[in-house]
């Protein structure tokens, strides 16, 4: 089973960021950014508080926010430096940087691999240049097929960051998108929803009633077939939805904002897997369904809606599930008189 590497995150906000994106709402004053030479210390506190279970796995310090790659080469090397003294005795791994498709020419990536970048990302957002060009992203699909092959001429691993709901964009849209990043093969894919953030381009938008977001429930539609797509193609996908901040909640507008949005969608996938077993049983009246003990919630889901829809479209006077320990995750059984019957969650991409 693959283990994400443990991240030490140096945020970056807008450096490097020559665009203003429509959805964007960080800000650019040079005081709230860290120094190179703050850098080392901040790795060195951060080590200093990992727990004992954790100091054994591999460590990456990863600079996020901006777009690392665009900013001034002698401002890149500054940052970078900080990171080589601890690379040596393993301490930290390996670095990752976040960045924007255009700015990965042959030079840069001769610099990453000086300095031991492995993973970068690529702030990708959709595959369509008119979602591309309201978004004031300043950058176009061709740029972002170009860059990941580049990136994997020179053996680093890619992630590619997706949005879905912007303006412009629409289900089909989001297909195609899909689509033509499975052919590019990153190593793994973020996709998080379009929100309206206080302070962003896009809430002036909004404000004029000319942008509508995404409501949840088709967030959670468009989603979970992003994720099923991307997993039938094994391809990882690292996350879904943006971390829960104080920042976040206190900058929050509108859009289809939730805590546990990726539970949402594991969720529906799980409601489906039981609606395509019951469909090809017999129920008298009850159901018993075998599934991984950590994928119980998943079908139940929140305020077991799941096993009450199940109920009610299955006219059901019960509905068990049984956690079992040696059943593989992804995986969900229904106990039948004619013996068990069972489905994996990646049939559904197919």
């Amino acid at each position: 089973m693959f283990e994400t590497p443990l991240i030490i995150p140096v945020f970056l906000p807008a450096m490097g960021c020559h665009e203003r994106c429509l959805f964007c709402n960080q800000k650019t004053a040079a005081e709230e950014l860290p120094s190179p030479s703050s850098v080392r210390n901040f790795i060195e506190t951060s080590l200093n508080r990992l727990p004992s279970k954790k100091k054994n796995r591999e460590k990456q310090v990863a600079f996020y926010g901006g777009s690392f790659t665009a900013i001034h080469r002698d401002h890149q090397v500054c940052y970078l430096k900080e990171v080589q003294p601890f690379l040596p005795s393993g301490l930290i791994h390996s670095i990752r940087i976040s960045t924007r498709p255009d700015a990965l020419d042959g030079e840069i990536l001769s610099l990453l691999k000086k300095y031991s970048v492995k993973t970068v990302e690529i702030g990708v957002q959709s595959m369509i240049d008119e979602v591309l060009l309201l978004a004031h992203r300043g950058h176009c699909a061709a740029d972002t097929v170009n860059a990941v092959s580049r990136l994997q001429d020179k053996k680093f691993e890619v992630g590619l960051q997706l949005m879905i709901g912007l303006p412009g964009d629409t289900y089909d849209r989001f297909i195609q998108t899909l689509d033509r990043v499975i052919e590019l093969q990153p190593d793994f894919v973020r996709i998080h929803p379009t929100l309206v953030l206080k302070g962003a381009p896009l809430e002036d938008v909004w404000r004029a009633g000319e942008y509508s977001p995404l409501p949840l429930d088709e967030t959670v539609q468009w989603l979970k077939k992003g994720i099923l797509e991307l997993e039938e193609s094994s391809i990882r996908v690292a996350r879904i939805g943006l971390q829960p901040t104080k920042e976040l909640e206190r900058d929050y507008i509108a859009g289809p904002y939730h805590p546990a949005l990726h539970q949402l969608i594991d969720s529906a996938i799980f409601f489906d897997m039981a609606i395509s077993l019951l469909q090809v049983s017999q129920k008298n009246g009850r159901a018993l369904f075998l599934c991984h003990p950590k994928e119980v919630s998943n079908l139940r889901g929140q305020k077991n809606e799941n096993i009450l829809r199940l109920k009610k479209n299955f006219n059901l006077s019960e509905v068990l599930i049984e956690g079992r320990q040696e059943l593989p995750r992804g995986f969900l059984g229904l106990q039948t008189q004619e013996g068990l019957v069972s489905i994996d969650r990646k049939s559904l991409g197919s």
